[in-house]
């Protein structure tokens, strides 16, 4: 801020003090009260232009005369006779987020940067938008360079997750100033979905710790995250944007049937991250959220074929329909095992857990069919395997068999208790010496990251790199995870302006 703007703000805050009626004690306890740190007698000083103050806590006093004028005198206009409505967005914010939300009515994916630049521009800022890739270990510009040289180049600088300050602002759901440059790096997310960054560049004269600022990016990340993912079924752009490895038809079958990797409702999240071992995979997952219920599946097609992904495909496909039929636990396992009779023959079978979660009790209700056990993470450390609800593989649950399976089991979950369902890929995976990483290997990451209280999308990612390092960088199987929490849901979205 120049000499002459801070001499006209100390002017126009003395002189809208009279109007609102407020001593100095009193304007010393609205300015308080909304964060300032200067005590009374530095107040008093600057208000008769016997002192100075620091930009931002000059902002926090005026708002606060402000805040008192409007109390005051509120707006005065003449009615109508009915309620009448604004045809005009005001405001530089309501303006950049109308803006943005009309252009890309019938736009296609490769015409959002386009739409992005133009709300920058009316809030006076400057975006660049990074999309993460599908391994979670980069962030990419998007747009980038078509290909050549260039793209080549952009691929190799782009940010990593792991390293990065742009990675951080990424791993922990955060705002983060840049160390140089006047710049923020503002997450872009679909709901609880991480889809990547935005680099926000402003002027010199910009306070990067302004709270007004931070909420004009967190309004704008909110609604270009829901704009990323609506307009990625439009078209390929955003999925190559996100650099995809090549997947064969019964992997990108799968990809197609199944959820976003990340979903929250008020208080509770569910999020997975799968390391496939090779371009398909027999590996998936799925859930739906309500006000009252969470239901998930996470499932693994036996083999290694491409059999499997067919496999894995049909028993989601299935398990989908009878959900949404209201059938209980029990009926949708059957009903899996017979479509996977029918649809693919004798011999198609997968492990699974099927789970749903009442989200007011947290009673969680579940079956085992021939899965690795679910975990339970409670109390910042304490790993306990859910050991009931065991019945034969999907696909294998003849008749017979179906009439001797024990009933659902049953298991109270408390605030903050983090249910963990994984498949054979992550216990089973061995170091180049033959040792696996085991079920003890797991609890201890899980114990690691308990204490730790990453956002929950994180704790999946790294877990599945873990898995990774620990076979020397080359998967021996296919990897899934699901973690399904309570949390506070300030959580999700953490360090937001608008919450305590």
């Amino acid at each position: 801020m120049t000499t002459d703007h801070a001499d006209e703000q100390q002017h126009s805050i003395a002189a809208a003090l009279p109007h609102a009626r407020l001593t100095i004690d009193e304007l010393w306890l609205r300015y308080f009260a909304l964060g300032g740190d200067c005590g009374v007698i530095d107040i008093d000083a600057y208000v008769h232009g016997l002192g100075r103050l620091p930009p931002l806590q000059c902002d926090i006093l005026a708002h606060a005369v402000n805040e008192r004028l409007d109390e005051l005198t509120p707006p005065h206009r003449a009615y109508y006779s009915r309620p009448a409505r604004e045809s005009e967005p005001r405001g530089q914010s309501l303006s950049a987020l109308v803006e943005l939300l009309e252009g890309a009515e019938l736009a296609p994916p490769e015409r959002l940067p386009a739409l992005l630049d133009a709300a920058a521009r009316t809030l006076g800022v400057r975006i660049t938008m990074y999309l993460v890739d599908r391994d979670a270990r980069r962030l990419h510009r998007w747009p980038a360079a078509d290909g050549g040289p260039d793209r080549e180049a952009a691929d190799r600088e782009a940010p990593e997750l792991d390293g990065s300050l742009a990675g951080r602002a990424f791993r922990e759901v955060r705002v983060l100033p840049a160390r140089v440059g006047p710049r923020l790096w503002v997450p872009l997310l679909d709901g609880a979905e991480r889809l990547g960054v935005l680099e926000v560049e402003v002027d010199d004269a910009v306070d990067l710790e302004h709270p007004g600022l931070h909420a004009q990016c967190r309004w704008l990340s909110i609604l270009l995250g829901h704009l990323v993912s609506q307009l990625a079924r439009y078209g390929d752009a955003v999925d190559l944007g996100r650099r995809s490895p090549p997947r064969n038809v019964t992997g990108e079958l799968i990809r197609s049937l199944m959820p976003p990797m990340t979903a929250g409702v008020d208080d509770f999240v569910v999020t997975g991250a799968v390391q496939p071992r090779h371009e398909g995979n027999g590996d998936a997952f799925d859930y739906s959220l309500s006000e009252t219920t969470a239901t998930l599946i996470v499932l693994d097609a036996a083999g290694h074929d491409l059999r499997s992904g067919l496999v894995a495909a049909t028993a989601l496909a299935a398990h989908r329909r009878a959900r949404r039929a209201g059938l209980d636990l029990g009926e949708r396992a059957r009903a899996v095992d017979e479509a996977l009779g029918r649809q693919l023959g004798g011999g198609a079978s997968a492990t699974a857990v099927l789970a749903e979660v009442d989200l007011t009790t947290g009673r969680l209700r579940y079956l085992n069919a021939g899965h690795p056990r679910p975990l339970v993470v409670r109390g910042g450390g304490v790993v306990e395997p859910l050991t009931g609800g065991r019945r034969p593989p999907l696909g294998l649950g003849g008749a017979e068999r179906v009439r001797a399976e024990p009933a659902v089991a049953e298991e109270v979950l408390r605030p903050a208790d983090w249910l963990v369902v994984h498949t054979d890929g992550v216990t089973e995976a061995r170091d180049p010496h033959g040792a696996p990483f085991g079920e003890t290997g797991l609890a201890e990451f899980l114990r690691r990251e308990a204490a730790a209280d990453d956002p929950a999308p994180e704790t999946a990612r790294r877990l599945v790199r873990a898995v990774l390092a620990h076979q020397g960088g080359v998967a021996q199987d296919d990897a899934t995870v699901v973690l399904a929490r309570w949390t506070d849901p300030d959580a999700l979205l953490p360090g937001r302006p608008d919450r305590p």
